[in-house]
């Protein structure tokens, strides 16, 4: 079978017009090369599309069934290089994200509402890890782009900080200190703590045990939780007290609580980066990453 797409759209302008001169016109052709074009199609398919009478053409059965058909391949077909074009210029594909509590907690609901309305054509896949699981996902090439803990050191890797982030005390409402404005961190020396696990948790510990050493204590942990869900709901049932950053505020519960800890304290924030390969920044990644980066200059 040999006839291409242009024969397709020259068999369906006639279809259209029912009128060879008037389809040549509208196609910008001479109307015996479009005759020739659709005896040539016919000749390839061995079935007669038109009846060409003296006064009229029509479709003949077997042409009405082909409309149908010809509209559904250009239609795949503008299509397909609609979506290649897309690819090309990354507005078109998938993203995988990894993401930790405190980026989703904080500024990446934003930040992927906002890309997502601006690049509906690209699919999103965020995924929850503790950082160090991302950047061995990252290793991997089983996600694009990670929101961690950092700053991370590791070549090969570049990261955008997109948030920073203050200290504060998580408390249950019976405790002593849940009514209060703000707290030093000296203060909670002896209290119970929940906290994450010390390996998947390894980045933010590495805030915590410094900034705690400093105010002249170690936390003792009485209880574990993987997640900030898990601590939250482990101090809403009095088990202890943690520390976390302010973004934790939108996940609180009732019967919970979050206390600034005195800057003067802690003078460090917490800061979530965004990560990636160097030499993966191609596709929607590339579009991605733009966008983080203007949205932060702007």
């Amino acid at each position: 079978m040999d006839f291409r797409f242009r024969h397709l759209r020259f068999f369906l302008e006639v279809a259209k017009e029912l009128h060879f001169s008037r389809a040549a016109e509208n196609m910008g052709i001479a109307q015996p090369a479009l005759s020739r074009a659709i005896r040539d199609l016919e000749a390839n398919l061995g079935v007669v599309l038109f009846i060409r009478g003296t006064r009229k053409v029509e479709l003949t059965d077997a042409g009405q069934a082909f409309v149908n058909d010809c509209e559904a391949v250009l239609n795949a077909a503008n299509l397909a290089v609609q979506n290649v074009r897309l690819v090309n210029e990354g507005s078109l594909g998938s993203l995988r994200i990894g993401y930790t509590d405190m980026a989703i907690a904080g500024c990446l609901p934003q930040i992927l509402t906002k890309f997502q309305a601006q690049y509906e054509n690209i699919s999103l896949q965020p995924h929850m890890d503790p950082t160090i699981y991302q950047l061995d996902r990252l290793e991997k090439d089983e996600i694009d782009i990670g929101f961690v803990t950092g700053p991370i050191q590791a070549e090969g890797l570049i990261q955008h900080p997109v948030q920073s982030e203050r200290f504060v005390c998580v408390v249950y409402d019976s405790h002593p200190l849940a009514h209060r404005k703000s707290i030093r961190l000296e203060e909670l020396a002896g209290e119970n703590f929940v906290l994450g696990p010390p390996k998947e948790w390894e980045h933010f510990y590495s805030y915590l045990l410094p900034m705690c050493r400093k105010a002249g204590f170690l936390p003792h942990t009485a209880q574990q939780a993987y997640n900030t869900t898990g601590i939250i709901g482990l101090i809403a049932c009095g088990v202890g007290i943690t520390i976390h950053t302010e973004s934790v505020i939108n996940c609180l519960r009732d019967g919970v609580s979050a206390i600034p800890i005195s800057t003067s304290e802690i003078t460090e924030n917490l800061v979530t980066v965004a990560i990636w390969k160097e030499n993966k920044i191609s596709g929607p990644l590339a579009k991605f990453v733009k966008f983080i980066r203007d949205q932060s200059e702007g």
